[in-house]
């Protein structure tokens, strides 16, 4: 399977503008620059979009370690917050982090800790980010 999407820029660093945009067309020439990624002016940005697709991964990867267990989760609520820091190496995503609530119905909190834990390390794009930046997680069982 391969999914993709393009990015158009023009213009310099901190004065240009780009356009981005996915194979299904969920975004069509979704605005991004400097501003959007280091300021507050409307629009998306690279991290925004990691962020994004990290909380779709990992929401779904529960679900699939939860019917592991037995369990089906009634609502699943992932919010991912990349950092991105100026190292040495220049601006790099070191962290992850993951706030995770469920309602699990007969789920006890061990149960669900368990498979949240096992649906951090596992799901792809925890494994793609995870040989760069740091994940964690607080996950919460409602």
């Amino acid at each position: 399977m391969k999914r993709s999407a393009s990015a158009v820029w023009a213009g310099g660093l901190k004065d240009g503008k780009g356009m981005i945009s996915t194979e299904s067309g969920v975004l069509v020439n979704a605005r991004y620059g400097f501003a959007t990624r280091f300021g507050e002016e409307k629009g998306t940005n690279p991290e925004e979009l990691i962020a994004a697709a990290h909380a779709g991964c990992f929401s779904m990867a529960l679900s699939g370690k939860l019917a592991e267990a037995q369990l089906t989760p009634e609502a699943i609520s992932t919010q991912a917050a990349v950092t991105l820091e100026k190292t040495d190496a220049g601006f790099t995503v070191t962290g992850v982090h993951l706030t995770v609530t469920a309602k699990v119905p007969k789920a006890t909190p061990e149960a669900f800790m368990a498979a949240a834990e096992k649906a951090k390390a596992g799901c792809p794009i925890s494994r793609l980010l995870g040989a760069a930046a740091k994940i964690t997680m607080d996950a919460k069982l409602l």
